[in-house]
C-alpha cells in the first residue's frame, strides 16, 4: 500500500485470507497487550461465521485495503484476555485524556501506521482521532469504499491525538494493572488543569484517577475542584486513601469539604488521619462557616517581636512547603498577640541583623473568630489587604485569612450557611503551641510537628 496509514474504520470488516488466498473470514476487532509492546497491534480478531478466532502479529505476511494476507494458519479460538486493549471494545467512542491538550475528548477512530517488520507487516497505533474528518469515515464506514472515502475527506482538516500523549481511564485497578496505565503524565500537570479534567469524568473514571494519584497532587486537584465533587469524589474512596489526601490539603479546606460530608462518612475519614492533622481539622470544624473562624486557614509563620531579618530567613527555610502561599510574617510577643506584622518581601532589602519590627509599616488590622465574613470581606476591600489576622477570645493569634479564601468565598459557587460547619463530634482540644521563642520558624502547631502543619 502507497499510503503508510490505515484507519482502523477501513480495518474493521477487512478480509482475512489463509496462505492460498481464501477468505476465511473478517476482522471484528484489533487488540495492543500494553505489557508486551506500547502501541503495536499484537492480535487480529476475526469472525468465520459464529465464532472468532484470534491472530498473532507474526502470522500476517502482508496488510493493505485488499486485505490481510497470512503466513501462518495456526489459529486460535478467541477469548476473552484482560491483558488486551481491544480498539473497538475500549478505546472507539471511549473518553480519553489528551495530556498535551489538557482535556477529556472522545475516540472516533484510530490512525494506524503500516510497517514493514521483515518478512511482515504489523500496524502500530499512531494517533486517535476527534474531528469531523474522523466522523466522516465512521459515517461512511461499509457503505462507501474506503479509497472514495479517503478522496472525499481531504478537504476536511484532521484533528488528532498522537498516542504517546493519551492516557486511557480505567476504573477497574486490577485491569490497569494488566494493561499497563498509570497517570503519571497526570500528575505533571498545574492542579487547575487536572481538576478541569477531572470535572469532565464520570464518577467511576474520577475515583480511578484518585486512586493512583500522589497524595499531595491529588490534593492539589482536588481544591481546585467544585465542592459538590470534592465530596463525592472523597466518598467514593476508601476511608485511608481519603485520609492521605485530605492530611495534604491546607486545613481550612479540608474542614469544608469534611463539613459537607455526612457525619458517619466524615469521623471515617477523620479516624484514619494523623493526630497533628486531625486535631487542626477538627479546632477549624468547631467554627461555623461564615465567620472568620471558619475561613481562617491555621498554616502561617509567626515570630517573636524581638527577632530579626537571619531569624526570618531560618523560618522560611524551616518552612519551605509553605513558601508558594506565603506573603507576610507575623510578629507576636510572649502571650502569642500580635504585635506587627512584616510583608515578605521587605527581608530582601533589609541588612541581615534588622531588626524585624523596623519593617513594619503600619499597624496590623485583625478580627477575632466569630467576626462575620461580611465584615472580613469589607476589610480586605478597604485596606486592600492579601492577609488579615483572625485571634481568639483570649487576644492570641489564632490564624490567618488569606484574599484567595474571600474570593472563593464570595463567588456564587460558594454559598455558606451560617450554622456549625458539621454535626462531626470533636473533643476538646487545646492549643498546640509553646511560647515563642526570640527565632521561632514555627506556626501554631509548633516545630515538632510534620511540616505541611507548621
Amino acid at each position: 500500500m502507497a499510503d503508510t496509514l490505515l484507519y482502523f474504520t477501513e480495518l474493521m470488516g477487512m478480509p482475512v485470507h489463509d496462505i492460498r488466498s481464501r477468505r476465511i473470514g473478517r476482522v471484528k476487532d484489533a487488540a495492543l497487550v500494553p505489557l508486551v509492546h506500547p502501541s503495536r497491534i499484537d492480535r487480529f480478531l476475526v469472525g468465520g461465521g459464529p465464532t472468532w478466532f484470534s491472530i498473532r502479529y507474526d502470522q500476517v505476511r502482508s496488510i493493505s485495503l485488499k486485505g490481510i494476507f497470512l503466513s501462518d494458519e495456526q489459529f486460535t479460538p478467541h477469548h476473552d484476555d484482560e491483558y488486551m486493549l481491544r480498539i473497538g471494545r475500549d478505546l472507539l467512542d471511549q473518553q480519553i485524556i489528551d495530556v498535551n491538550g489538557r482535556k477529556v475528548v472522545r475516540v472516533n477512530d484510530v490512525t494506524l501506521e503500516l510497517r514493514a517488520d521483515g518478512p511482515r507487516d504489523t500496524l502500530a497505533v499512531q494517533e486517535v482521532d476527534i474531528g469531523i474528518r474522523s466522523i466522516f469515515r465512521r459515517l461512511c464506514q461499509g457503505l462507501v469504499p474506503p479509497r472514495w472515502v479517503r478522496r472525499l475527506q481531504r478537504p476536511i482538516p484532521p484533528n488528532s491525538i498522537r498516542w504517546e500523549v493519551c492516557n486511557v481511564v480505567e476504573p477497574d485497578p486490577q485491569r490497569r494493572l494488566r494493561l499497563n496505565i498509570d497517570y503519571q503524565k497526570l500528575e505533571e500537570m498545574h492542579p487547575a488543569d487536572l481538576a478541569d479534567i477531572v470535572e469532565e469524568l464520570g464518577p467511576a473514571e474520577r475515583e480511578a484517577i484518585f486512586e493512583t494519584l500522589d497524595n499531595e497532587v491529588a490534593a492539589d486537584a482536588l481544591s481546585e475542584v467544585d465542592p459538590k465533587m470534592q465530596v463525592s469524589i472523597l466518598e467514593s474512596l476508601e476511608p485511608e486513601k481519603a485520609a492521605d489526601i485530605v492530611e495534604e490539603m491546607a486545613p481550612d479546606e479540608a474542614a469544608d469539604v469534611l463539613s459537607e460530608m455526612e457525619e458517619e462518612t466524615s469521623e471515617g475519614i477523620l479516624d484514619e488521619m494523623d493526630s497533628a492533622p486531625k486535631t487542626e481539622v477538627q479546632e477549624l470544624l468547631e467554627f461555623e462557616e461564615d465567620t472568620a473562624g471558619g475561613l481562617m486557614n491555621t498554616e502561617y509563620v509567626t515570630l517573636h517581636e524581638n527577632a530579626t531579618v537571619t531569624d526570618a530567613l531560618a523560618a522560611l527555610r524551616g518552612n519551605e512547603d509553605l513558601l508558594e502561599t506565603l506573603n507576610t510574617l507575623f510578629l507576636i510577643d510572649a502571650e502569642r498577640r500580635l504585635v506587627a506584622s512584616v510583608p515578605l518581601a521587605r527581608l530582601f532589602i533589609a541588612a541581615p541583623g534588622a531588626r524585624l519590627r523596623e519593617l513594619v509599616a503600619e499597624t496590623p488590622v485583625q478580627v477575632t473568630v466569630d467576626e462575620k465574613q461580611d465584615r472580613v470581606t469589607e476589610l480586605f476591600d478597604k485596606y486592600n489587604l492579601l492577609t488579615l489576622p483572625v485571634a481568639d477570645e483570649e487576644g492570641r493569634l489564632a490564624g490567618v485569612i488569606t484574599s484567595a479564601t474571600t474570593l472563593r468565598c464570595s463567588s456564587p459557587s460558594s454559598a455558606r450557611a451560617s450554622s456549625p460547619r458539621s454535626s462531626i463530634t470533636t473533643p476538646a482540644v487545646s492549643s498546640l503551641t509553646p511560647p515563642p521563642g526570640r527565632a521561632s520558624a514555627t506556626c501554631r502547631c509548633g516545630p515538632w510537628l510534620p511540616s505541611r502543619w507548621c
